[in-house]
């Protein structure tokens, strides 16, 4: 195996509503600061990929309009997956591994803003069984937000903490969109949105983007001084119906942290739990003691939600952690689907080779 890593990442700050820009004029900036960063040129990036939809930009072939805010032509080596960024970046992974290039670029974009993101994400549902019931994504959080409180034990006291937790810290992250002091029996005290989630148990919606640069052995050497060493990086999936797994676990996510080499202890680990429970859920699963582990400083999902983007940037603030001597070894986490239904775990570590 190639010895592959991060050595870059940037962010558009993440907002509720970015009206007076498309996504090629978000992406621009980004993906201009990720290259200054570590001095590369357009044709010094041997691999570009990105993670997007079309049913959020809601037109066909929207991907290849994205290009315009990294130059298509002369023409590159590109591909594009419909998934979020996070992936794209595995994808990228691959493609070093291989030994056909050494440098990659990965990026995301999502614009929630313009329509219904709710009713967007229903159209991942079963056409047949679920689709016509009406359910959305946060209606089928919610049963599984019931089956883990009654299964496991855990209350919603538990879940206002995460929502205190993530927030608090997003107060310390210039791009994150909602963030503040807050105290558990404030937000307990909350109306019930769907329950048993209140809002602050629910992710933002968000327009923003992000962009990771990778490299391989040598070449990362040469481009920062202490490159964030993927060491384990692993993606499983599992069946969509909600009654055809346990919601109180994530086993998806454990099956990949086992496959990742993620066992021991981590200074940092960035999730993307859309829902508070589900931060729950996969602390419980990843086996991550909060007394030692710092559990989402940037804030996390909670903080900042960009459909098709959080998952990437996941792993660029925990990459950036290890970039900046803040963090020895650091686990990233993404998600994609109801329910914690597919899940990605990457493992960072700042050490030579």
């Amino acid at each position: 195996m190639r010895d592959v890593a991060v050595v870059a990442f940037a962010q558009a700050p993440n907002v509720r509503r970015d009206s007076d820009r498309n996504e090629v004029e978000i992406l621009m900036p980004v993906l201009h600061e990720v290259r200054e960063k570590v001095g590369l040129e357009r044709d010094d990036i041997d691999f570009v990929v990105h993670g997007s939809t079309d049913f959020q930009a809601g037109m066909p072939f929207s991907f290849v309009g994205a290009l315009d805010a990294y130059g298509a032509w002369p023409p590159i080596n590109e591909s594009h997956v419909e998934m979020d960024g996070a992936w794209a970046l595995y994808e990228a992974w691959v493609k070093l591994q291989t030994g056909e290039i050494d440098t990659a670029l990965a990026f995301a974009y999502g614009k929630g803003s313009p329509g219904d993101l709710v009713d967007v994400l229903r159209l991942q549902l079963d056409p047949y069984l679920v689709f016509p019931l009406g359910i959305d994504p946060i209606g089928m959080a919610a049963i599984q937000c019931r089956a883990y409180l009654e299964g496991v034990g855990r209350t919603e006291a538990d879940m206002a903490s995460v929502a205190v937790r993530d927030r608090r810290n997003g107060m310390t992250n210039p791009c994150a969109q909602v963030t503040g002091e807050f105290t558990v029996e404030g937000l307990l005290a909350e109306p019930m949105f769907v329950s048993p989630l209140r809002r602050h148990d629910c992710p933002p919606i968000s327009d923003g983007a992000c962009a990771v640069i990778l490299a391989a052995g040598d070449r990362a050497r040469d481009l920062v001084e202490h490159p964030a060493w993927v060491v384990g990086i692993d993606h499983r999936i599992e069946a969509p119906g909600l009654g055809m797994r346990d919601l109180t676990v994530s086993e998806s996510t454990r099956i990949a942290a086992e496959k990742a080499n993620a066992s021991g202890t981590f200074d940092v680990a960035e999730l993307h739990a859309p829902f508070t429970h589900q931060s729950l859920i996969l602390e419980d699963t990843l086996g991550i003691d909060a007394a030692v582990t710092q559990v989402n400083p940037s804030g996390g999902a909670l903080a900042a939600n960009p459909f098709m983007v959080a998952g990437l940037t996941r792993i660029g603030e925990a990459a950036q952690r290890v970039l900046d001597g803040a963090a020895g070894r650091a686990l990233a986490h993404a998600t994609s689907g109801p329910c914690l239904q597919q899940n990605l775990v990457c493992v960072l570590e700042a050490r030579e080779g």
